[in-house]
């Protein structure tokens, strides 16, 4: 399977990654907005809260590989990320079980947006008790013939739509239940189920 490596992915990409054979990370296309490389969402007191991390865009419209994009640190967007999951999840069952794991993350300081994404799967991982190992593309190709061909899983603005099983958030007495956030929302709310819970939704994305 081939996926983009995004940032605190959607619910539905970590299903694809839990029931993969293989992962193979894509770093060799060009970079697109509106995608989930350097936004996540999250489930915040007024709804779906989109959170984004800025980055560096080249100049005249240059194209830039995902790998060589740089992270714009000018702004504090490290503390507004950690300050909306705190207001967004402290309260939910396992949020102190796994703040101190997932935080220190957005103190880094990385230059570059993709060692981000990756610090993310790693303490994502972690989190979930699983160990995915991947490989990295060497190449772009535009058409995946013997891998399943899950990058398209990374445009945020989608209309395909996942039936993905309900499960308790903190704020779904007051906006019902927000499918397919961030993983972040799984793992605070479930915790150590978030991965069966991924387990079992495999025929959304595999063929049987």
């Amino acid at each position: 399977m081939i996926v983009q490596p995004t940032l605190f992915s959607p619910i539905i990409q970590f299903v694809a990654l839990s029931n993969a054979e293989s992962i193979v990370f894509e770093l060799e296309d060009n970079y697109q907005k509106q995608t989930f490389r350097n936004r996540y969402l999250i489930y915040g007191a007024n709804g779906k809260q989109m959170l984004s991390v800025p980055v560096i865009h080249p100049h005249n419209g240059v194209k830039i590989k995902t790998k060589d994009v740089k992270i714009d640190h000018r702004t504090d967007w490290h503390k507004l990320h950690v300050r909306s999951l705190q207001s967004a999840y402290r309260s939910s069952p396992f949020y102190e079980f796994y703040e101190d794991e997932i935080l220190p993350v957005f103190y880094k300081k990385q230059k570059y947006l993709i060692d981000l994404n990756l610090d993310a799967f790693e303490v994502i991982c972690e989190a979930l008790q699983a160990e995915f190992k991947y490989e990295k593309t060497k190449e772009y190709q535009i058409n995946i013939k013997n891998k399943e061909d899950h990058r398209p899983l990374a445009i945020a603005k989608t209309k395909q739509i996942f039936p993905l099983q309900k499960y308790t958030q903190v704020f779904d007495n007051k906006y019902g239940f927000l499918s397919n956030l961030s993983i972040l929302d799984l793992i605070f709310n479930e915790g150590p189920n978030a991965l069966m819970y991924l387990e079992k939704h495999k025929n959304l994305l595999f063929k049987s």
